[in-house]
């Protein structure tokens, strides 16, 4: 139900905060933020490159953020982003729950009607600099639910149309979700410190120089 709230802010406020909270002794890290034509400005232009590109570099789904709940990531995401709860069987089971798929504006009611769609696709992040990563960083990566805008349960159709495409290629068909998905994408690659090639930065220029002017964009980086 947070997740929910802070994303009902839509467009123009786009919140990457720690799901867990640091130990009492450890400061939080601060987020950074930024409007969009800033934090755009602030991404790295490099060629892109698949080579050695395998879906399997990226493990997942893992135990989750509670390695004790029975649930993987992918269920732990469907249970935090339902806008009614569903119940949690034996087995980490869902039935019931109602989810709102912000790509393509569909309610849904079945998690299995889901697909959890990384925000910056897998081939994608590998593009653009997860090829160097180590095992664990891209697992760390695969899984990130330490920021809210990493990891979207939408629709199957919609994910499967997104595919591996950057915005250059494909945006949410709604409308009303354009300017909060340019600001999530651009947020997931300063979080991780990703790169993007010349056609994928124009794209998002002309979302931030014109109808996207005002989202504010906020993330905190991975060591």
């Amino acid at each position: 139900m947070i997740k929910n709230f802070v994303r009902g802010f839509g467009a123009l406020s786009l919140a990457l905060v720690p799901l867990l909270s640091a130990p009492a002794a450890q400061a939080v890290p601060a987020a950074e933020v930024k409007t969009l034509a800033d934090a755009v400005g602030l991404v790295q232009v490099t060629e892109e490159d698949r080579t050695g590109y395998t879906r399997s570099k990226f493990k997942h789904w893992n135990a989750g953020d509670d390695a004790g709940d029975g649930c993987n990531t992918r269920a732990e995401v469907l249970i935090a982003e339902a806008v009614v709860a569903p119940m949690v069987e034996a087995g980490c089971k869902l039935t019931g729950g109602t989810w709102a798929s912000y790509y393509d504006g569909q309610e849904v009611t079945s998690a299995g009607s889901l697909d959890i769609d990384h925000m910056v696709p897998l081939a994608e992040a590998w593009d653009s600099g997860a090829s160097t990563w180590t095992a664990e960083r891209r697992e760390a990566y695969a899984n990130d639910q330490g920021a809210e805008v990493s990891l979207v349960a939408v629709t199957a159709r919609s994910n499967r149309q997104k595919s591996d495409q950057d915005p250059a290629d494909w945006m949410p068909p709604s409308p009303a979700a354009q300017c909060r998905y340019v600001g999530e994408w651009v947020a997931t690659k300063l979080r991780w410190q990703l790169t993007a090639d010349d056609r994928e930065l124009e794209a998002l220029k002309v979302y931030a120089e014109g109808p996207c002017e005002d989202t504010i964009v906020r993330y905190t980086p991975v060591a």
